[in-house]
């Protein structure tokens, strides 16, 4: 990948991580960064915004501990270039349309679009505002895009040359001869889905009678800082009140997409929620099997569950799931380690019991079958089982596994 440019579109949360995650693995030959607009007064505001981080410190301290000294250099404006940890990096500032974007000028060939504004891969790259496809029409081969998919138009099927895949979970499913736009889904599916893998892996999805989840999620730069009015159409209230001062209930998507990089989970009953709290990066996803058993002949207790998570975490050499014995509070995962997904095996807890269910509910139940069995209910094994998951939403989980799949999908071109 030395001769290959990486070209980013965004440089929010995302996008500037982004950047922080590549120019450590120096994988490629330089990065185009896109912003699409001029910032500050000069390239050097640029420079300053990349370098220093409210949450993770500064670049240099991040690269190289907290000896190390400034690794921006050689700034030039006109040309909008510098030098990162060695690695030429070049700023964009004219346009914000993925199909006007100088992508096949610079060589570049992957981008990540961190915008969060083009999820849409239905849309034609003439699109008025612009599309994810329009990153295509300007020259580049494969667009990974840092969010799930939303199409618009709900009759509409996902293209097939679009695809939902995650590192460690159906990266196979990326098919390069067939696939141009790939979805990395969000920081929480992708946590969510490396809980909930070892379980239908180990299980059987046959056994997995619902699943349910909670994500105690730190603050996104979509919530506000202060109260404000709703702008027309708003109609969750609540992403409109300070971030500062409350915790906020509100929807999350991982359900829908994680049903798109395990397929099982259709089956199975599932419900999804999100709370969001005041604090800059370090969440937690709970998760909540009930599971299908005799407890008296195969027990489902704490020891198994944890040792699942062991023998997972032991199975991915790549360190995207991990199993921790610790007390951990959120600010012990921020930043490190590098895993999607690190399971609080202290926390996990199971209850076993039995849920009677009435048979006058199945149709065509009658009479006669209640009577050649002698009773109308039965009763039916459940143990129910509590895994927290943490993640990084940001750096540690989210833009670790986006760079990884990154790199993935360029070690795959021609």
């Amino acid at each position: 990948m030395k001769d290959q440019a990486l070209g980013i579109n965004g440089l929010g949360r995302i996008g500037k991580l982004s950047v922080w995650q590549h120019v450590e693995r120096k994988k490629f030959s330089k990065i185009v960064v896109n912003i699409g607009r001029k910032v500050g007064t000069s390239l050097e505001d640029v420079a300053t915004f990349i370098e220093k981080d409210s949450t993770y410190g500064t670049i240099h301290n991040y690269l190289y501990g907290y000896k190390a000294k400034r690794v921006i250099e050689n700034l030039d404006e006109k040309s909008g270039s510098m030098t990162i940890n060695g690695l030429p990096v070049i700023i964009l500032r004219e346009t914000r349309n993925p199909k006007e974007i100088p992508w096949k000028s610079h060589g570049v060939k992957v981008v990540v679009d961190t915008t969060g504004k083009f999820r849409d891969p239905t849309l034609s790259p003439d699109t008025p505002g612009g599309s994810v496809r329009g990153h295509l029409a300007a020259g580049a081969r494969k667009v990974i895009v840092s969010a799930p998919f939303k199409i618009k138009d709900k009759t509409t099927p996902l293209p097939e040359d679009a695809v939902t895949s995650l590192m460690g979970i159906n990266e196979a499913d990326y098919d390069p001869r067939k696939h141009n736009i790939i979805s990395n889904a969000s920081c929480t599916t992708n946590c969510l889905a490396h809980i909930v893998k070892p379980i239908l892996d180990y299980f059987g999805f046959q056994k997995i009678l619902t699943i349910s989840m909670i994500t105690v999620h730190t603050v996104t730069g979509s919530q506000v800082v202060l109260d404000r009015a709703p702008k027309s159409g708003d109609a969750d209230l609540r992403r409109n009140r300070s971030v500062f001062e409350n915790i906020i209930l509100t929807t999350t998507g991982a359900a829908k997409a994680l049903a798109q990089v395990i397929p099982e989970v259709k089956k199975i009953g599932f419900m999804a929620e999100s709370v969001r709290i005041p604090a800059k990066a370090g969440s937690i996803t709970i998760v909540v099997f009930n599971i299908q058993g005799d407890p008296a002949k195969d027990p489902v207790t704490r020891d198994l569950i944890n040792q699942i998570y062991k023998d997972a975490a032991a199975r991915e050499k790549r360190g995207y799931l991990l199993f921790s014995d610790e007390q951990n509070v959120s600010s012990d995962i921020v930043g490190h380690p590098l895993a999607t997904a690190i399971i609080e095996g202290k926390e996990t807890e199971t209850r076993a019991g039995n849920v009677s269910f009435d048979l006058s509910s199945i149709e065509g139940y009658t009479k006669e079958i209640e009577a050649s069995l002698g009773t109308g209910t039965i009763e039916i094994p459940v143990t129910t089982a509590v895994v927290y998951g943490w993640y990084d939403n940001e750096m540690g989980g989210y833009t670790h596994m986006l760079a990884e799949r990154t790199l993935s999908v360029a070690s795959m071109l021609d």
